[in-house]
């Protein structure tokens, strides 16, 4: 390191140019007045005397007085410490932004974009691990391993878990053995075509990432209600309705737990169209107050806004418009609406049919 290094070394550390600059001229001088020194460095002898008190208060040098002040440096080791201290700051400091720009800690803003599938990833499991209501997930057959355990306390949790499996660049998907999805998922269907990550959240957080082939890596993460549903509805008619079951954990038999209405409707709409008692729980909150509410009833009537003339077997687009539920209850009569509901009485988050009967059961 030449002299000029040196002192650019000692500005980085703290000290000025004129601190600098006298320091080094007292090193190699050992000892000086302060006009002396002031001649074989660039600092001005008007401010000579301010720049040794400043030196002198750091620990760098002292002054004596010889006829006129003097000054000379101090032994080196404890400047030395502090320049070795500063030297490990800064490392430690370098290292801290690279791991904050290959993984920065995300603010919960509405609407975050990030660079990095890591960071997608990594909140993804956090929100999943925490989940209890229902958890919707796109991803690969890699992905969905790694994912096991947060899905798994999710499952445990009582969520319903919904896993589309695609593959990560080719047709070619290889699944998990059927056994993998047990005590994990709730519902399996495979996609065949490469496919964006997706998460959906107990219907408040999402997390995308475009899959390898998008010319443009990005990440979205959203803590909002309203615009993941609009990351629920992009799942539920492009990833989830045309695509295979693979596996369901549920059974035909009651009790049958559903975690949208339309789903719901789906099902029940025939029976109770065919004079059938259908008996459901419903797990939700009012729309007025966003107080959480549950309760049982008798689902009386099945009402949807159809796009298209109703069939017998509604398909989920059918069912795109408004759709609500009439459930008495010994009490009280309630209008159930699904995800997003405004003019109904509650909001429904899970639905789970209780029992089922036909007319001359009751």
């Amino acid at each position: 390191m030449n002299t000029a290094e040196l002192r650019t070394a000692l500005r980085n550390a703290g000290l000025s140019q004129y601190q600098a600059e006298a320091y080094v001229a007292l090193l190699q001088l050992g000892a000086a007045s302060a006009t002396e020194l002031a001649d074989a460095c660039a600092v001005p002898t008007a401010r000579i005397y301010d720049v040794l008190r400043d030196l002198e208060a750091k620990g760098y040098i002292e002054t004596y007085e010889q006829d006129s002040l003097h000054a000379r440096a101090c032994d080196p080791q404890s400047v030395m410490e502090d320049l070795k201290s500063r030297a490990v700051q800064l490392d430690d400091a370098a290292e801290e932004i690279e791991a904050r720009w290959q993984q920065p800690a995300v603010d919960r803003h509405m609407l975050s974009i990030v660079k990095r599938f890591e960071t997608v990833f990594n909140r993804a499991e956090e929100m999943i691990r925490g989940a209890d209501g229902e958890v919707q997930l796109s991803v690969t057959p890699e992905q969905f391993d790694e994912l096991k355990p947060a899905l798994s306390e999710a499952y445990e949790n009582g969520a319903l878990v919904k896993v589309v499996l695609h593959p990560e660049r080719t047709d070619e998907l290889e699944p998990p053995a059927e056994r993998e999805y047990r005590g994990v998922a709730t519902e399996v269907r495979h996609r065949t075509l490469p496919t964006p990550f997706v998460a959906i959240v107990d219907r408040t957080g999402a997390c995308f990432a475009p899959h390898d082939n998008s010319v443009n890596q990005y990440g979205v993460l959203v803590d909002d209600y309203t615009l993941a549903y609009v990351f629920h509805w992009y799942f539920q008619t492009a990833l989830w309705e045309v695509w295979e079951v693979v596996y369901d954990a549920q059974t035909d038999e009651p009790p049958i737990v559903y975690s949208d209405i339309r789903h719901f409707v789906q099902d029940v709409e025939p029976l109770v169209r065919d004079g059938n008692r259908i008996t459901a729980h419903i797990e939700g909150y009012e729309t007025d107050e966003r107080d959480p509410i549950e309760f049982t009833g008798e689902v009386t009537d099945v009402y949807y806004t159809a796009v298209s003339a109703p069939t017998d077997a509604l398909s989920f687009s059918e069912l795109a418009g408004q759709v609500c539920l009439t459930v008495e209850t010994d009490r009280e009569t309630y209008t159930v609406g699904g995800w997003g509901a405004v003019l109904e009485d509650v909001e429904a988050n899970r639905i789970t049919v209780e029992s089922i009967s036909g007319t001359s059961d009751s």
